[in-house]
């Protein structure tokens, strides 16, 4: 059953966006490393693009809000095509260096919290609310097909031909995604003389606007227990991820491309979990279908902690990746159903920024924890992860298995 034309346009547009991210994943430090041999100022772009990411989240979820989130999406996507079309005339044509390459990362970061913002946001009224686990799991099979396995081989392949190609394809992609977003219905202005308590009033300030949305994300204990646990579970994927690359080396006895196709296994499990987790939570409601998710990603990491055997290694991460899908997957559609629409961009900001600071914290503490062993960021990762289904097997105990009407949980209520 179709999901509708408007969804196809935005699925469109995030594919196309989802492509080009996959392209910059690859090509971005290698234009880098062409520039420099430091690895100080390789390493230092994707802290820049964390830090513009974290930065821009709260301001960026105050603009969807306010604005019309289809011109938001349409916006973001043509400036950051226009960005990166500049930056790839400039390496054509030898124009400028590193910096240069700093300043278009920084943009195309925080004009990515945007688009991503938005499309999220936008997605509860293209889709019916029983549709949402559907529309959610296609989303992100699209983005596990362009990030994962099309975009980072096109775009070594790419830059092997030209540095300048891959930043072309870039601009061109983040182009079709701008235009195919037009074809989105408009959004009509949120109500601001109702609940004004809730929702931005006139001549409020961004910070006013920012804080009513962390507000009602601390006032919602659903919601805000969902960001909690999302934040505990980005620092789980971190301890075990920051040096995911050193355990394949160090314990795994692997080499590079070896790290590459244990990457590429992993990927599928996100696959199948897309096309799977609509089915798991319609049978076994959100509840069950959570915490079980969360609990095969610690029982992955933990087992993975203790195995030297790289195929076997490869199964077990592919088994997290679909906890992580089947999770983002749900939580992304409860708070979707939850949210007031007026206020969806700033609670997906504050949730983002909380997740942001999961991911740093994770990171710190998975380099000091490999100084002593290797494996002991990937166990620690683990029994966090056993923390956060334990967390969501409390916070959902009303959820049952099933949906009210209107595909509301009908015991999920505002607290």
């Amino acid at each position: 059953m179709s999901l509708g034309r408007a969804f196809n346009a935005l699925w469109g547009a995030n594919a196309a966006s989802n492509l080009a991210d996959g392209l910059a994943f690859v090509s971005m430090p290698l234009l880098a490393a062409s520039l420099t041999d430091d690895p100080r100022w390789v390493a230092g772009l994707a802290t820049v693009y964390a830090l513009v990411r974290l930065l821009a989240a709260l301001p960026v979820g105050v603009w969807v809000d306010r604005a019309d989130r289809r011109l938001v999406l349409v916006s973001a996507n043509l400036l950051r095509g226009t960005a990166v079309a500049t930056l790839a005339l400039c390496v054509h044509f030898g124009i400028g260096g590193l910096l240069l390459v700093y300043a278009a990362f920084a943009v195309v970061g925080t004009l990515e919290s945007a688009a991503d913002n938005a499309a999220v946001s936008l997605v509860p009224g293209l889709v019916g609310p029983g549709d949402l686990d559907r529309a959610n799991s296609r989303i992100s099979a699209s983005q596990l097909v362009a990030d994962e396995f099309a975009g980072p081989p096109l775009g070594g392949l790419l830059f092997a031909l030209a540095a300048s190609a891959p930043l072309f394809a870039m601009g061109g992609l983040w182009a079709v995604a701008g235009v195919l977003a037009l074809a989105l219905p408009p959004r009509a202005a949120p109500d601001r003389t109702a609940a004004p308590d809730r929702i931005a009033v006139p001549g409020s300030t961004v910070w006013r606007d920012a804080m009513a949305g962390a507000h009602w994300l601390v006032r919602h204990r659903l919601v805000g227990g969902l960001a909690l646990i999302g934040a505990l579970a980005s620092t789980g994927y971190m301890l075990a991820f920051s040096i995911l690359v050193l355990f394949a080396q160090q314990q795994l006895g692997v080499d590079g491309a070896g790290y590459g196709i244990i990457l590429a296994v992993s990927a599928a499990g996100g696959l199948i979990a897309s096309y799977a987790t609509p089915r798991m939570r319609a049978r076994f409601g959100y509840r069950w279908t959570i915490a079980a998710a969360l609990a095969i990603g610690a029982g992955s990491l933990l087992v993975l902690a203790v195995t030297h055997n790289a195929s076997a290694a490869a199964l077990l991460l592919a088994a997290y990746i679909f906890h992580a899908v089947v999770w983002g997957i749900c939580a992304t559609s409860l708070r979707q159903r939850l949210v007031p629409d007026e206020l969806r961009g700033r609670v997906n900001a504050a949730s983002r920024v909380l997740g942001l600071l999961g991911l740093a914290l994770g990171s710190a503490a998975g380099g000091a924890l490999a100084v002593v062993n290797v494996a002991r960021p990937v166990a620690a990762g683990g029994m966090v992860f056993l923390i956060c289904a334990a967390a969501a097997v409390y916070l959902l105990r009303n959820a049952g298995a099933g949906t009210g009407r209107a595909g509301t949980p009908p015991a999920l209520k505002r607290t």
